[in-house]
């Protein structure tokens, strides 16, 4: 069965099929070409698996299909790698029209999104995610970009795709660590606004880890519903939809700090979310119970739930770089209740410190 959602962004709105083997459906992907000829920008992880299905699929239905393999990891995120694609497009004389379709996980979606927005300035991009992590969070939304020694994903553009594939069965393929990670965005959306999905988590995380499709397809489902009324409501992230970013602020410095791919992302933004947790309980909002129960769930996911320990000051040096500083001060992504995220930027440094020292050591 094929579920249909839609990102509602009036003229610029776009569906996100989700089902098994929607990869071989043709009739999905078809009707967002503008040419008979596309680019599958993909790595050397994805590539082996999923290209071959994916343009057997488009070549039956006439298209040409110029493949783009590059390597895998969140290490080459960077202008070199995105450069990569670039010379593939102009080497193959690929025009506007030509529709960049992103066949991986985050890594690969945000480059090849980045790339499809800059290329002759836009060009049609599809986005084809294989992790859970890209399947529920980074597929959806319109951010693209690469990271910055200084910062992850601080050079990029909002771009939406025309198009969102997510197929369940790639999820067969993925490590155990890699699905795990994925876990941290979905309990994110249960954490932020919908307390029912966090008591449905609860119940259900060992199906999920079992792999067992209804509960993946379920989870899948409603995280990307709840995202894209977040999108439909605020594109651009003035507003409500920072509130995606929680455990970002202080994830995004442990991956920073350590290295880029040291850490999973969903591994930091998990870290992430309890020192956030941390940090509303000692301002006064959630009470130690709630911190724990949400400890128990990412620790039953197989998260980590205390971050590197860098120090301090060094989180709150590499935070001060993130995108939701405004005029100096930090935009906190925080809790007002399970099921009730929260934006705040008047927290005091030395409460932010001991929040970041219980949960860092």
């Amino acid at each position: 069965m094929i579920q249909t959602l839609t990102v509602q962004l009036a003229e610029r709105s776009y569906p996100i099929h989700i089902g098994v083997g929607v990869l071989t459906h043709a009739d999905l992907l078809i009707p967002h070409l503008k040419q008979k000829k596309v680019v599958i920008v993909s790595n050397t992880t994805v590539a082996p698996l999923y290209l071959d299905r994916l343009r057997s699929t488009l070549e039956k239905a006439g298209i040409s299909v110029l493949p783009v393999i590059l390597p895998d990891g969140e290490r080459y995120k960077t202008w070199e790698t995105l450069n990569l694609i670039f010379d593939s497009l102009l080497g193959a004389h690929c025009e506007r029209s030509t529709t960049l379709i992103a066949l991986g996980g985050g890594v690969i979606g945000d480059m090849g999104g980045f790339a499809a927005a800059c290329y002759q300035r836009g060009m049609p991009f599809i986005q084809v995610p294989t992790t859970l992590l890209s399947l529920v969070d980074s597929s959806v939304g319109g951010k693209t970009a690469i990271n910055h020694p200084l910062g992850k994903n601080m050079i990029g553009a909002f771009y939406q795709p025309k198009l969102v594939l997510a197929d369940i069965a790639t999820l067969d393929t993925l490590p155990d660590r890699e699905l795990r990670a994925g876990l941290a965005e979905v309990i994110k959306y249960g954490l932020i606004r919908d307390h029912e999905f966090f008591v449905w988590l609860e119940a259900n995380m060992e199906s999920l880890l079992a792999r067992e499709r209804e509960a993946l397809a379920y989870a899948v489902y409603r995280s990307c519903e709840n995202k894209a009324e977040v999108v439909a409501a605020d594109e651009r992230e003035s507003g409500e939809r920072a509130l995606l970013n929680l455990g970002h602020t202080f994830g995004h410095a442990i991956e920073t700090g350590l290295g880029y791919g040291e850490w999973l992302h969903g591994e930091a933004i998990a870290a992430g979310t309890l020192i956030a947790a941390e940090l509303s309980k000692r301002l006064g909002w959630i009470d130690g119970a709630s911190v724990a129960r949400i400890e128990s769930l990412f620790l039953r996911a197989g998260l980590p739930v205390y971050g590197a320990p860098l120090g301090a000051t060094r989180y709150l040096e590499l935070m001060r770089h993130d995108k939701k500083v405004q005029d100096g001060k930090l935009r906190l992504v925080l809790l007002a209740d399970i099921g009730k995220g929260v934006i705040f930027d008047a927290a005091e440094e030395e409460t932010i410190r001991a929040a970041i020292d219980a949960r860092c050591t």
